[in-house]
C-alpha cells in the first residue's frame, strides 16, 4: 500500500454539518478495498485567490490515507463526478530521508593553504 495525501475543496454551498458524513460516504469504498484512513482535517471555509466555477470560498478537506493505486484512482474519479466537489487533488508525500549527519570540521570549513616563509 502506498500513502496518499487528498485535498478537497467542496462547494460553499454544502452545509457544515454536511462535509463529514459526505467525505466518509466518498471513503467507503475505499475502506471496502482495504485501504486506511490515517487523518481527516477539515480545514473550513476559506477564501479563494480566483475564483472556481464563480465561486469566490470553498470548504477544505485533507485526507491521509494509505491504498493501492487503483483504489485511489477510483476514489479521485469519483470525487470529480460529484458536482459538489469543486477540486481535488491526488498528492504523494515525499518518503522522508534520514539526514546524513555532517562533519562540520570536515566537511563546513574551508580550507586554505598557506606558504610559510622562513
Amino acid at each position: 500500500m502506498r500513502s496518499y495525501e487528498v485535498m478537497i475543496i467542496l462547494d460553499p454551498e454544502v452545509d457544515d454539518r454536511q462535509v463529514q458524513p459526505m467525505i466518509d460516504n466518498h471513503l467507503k469504498p475505499v475502506i471496502k478495498a482495504g485501504g486506511v484512513v490515517t487523518n481527516i482535517d477539515i480545514m473550513g471555509r476559506r477564501r479563494f485567490a480566483y475564483e472556481i466555477a464563480k465561486k469566490a470560498e470553498g470548504t477544505y478537506v485533507v485526507v491521509n490515507l494509505d491504498a493501492e493505486p487503483p483504489v485511489v484512482k477510483e476514489f479521485d474519479r469519483k470525487l470529480s463526478i460529484d458536482e459538489s466537489v469543486l477540486r481535488a487533488k491526488v498528492f504523494r508525500p515525499e518518503p522522508k530521508t534520514k539526514e546524513m549527519s555532517v562533519d562540520p570540521v570536515t566537511m563546513g570549513s574551508k580550507t586554505s593553504k598557506t606558504s610559510s616563509k622562513d
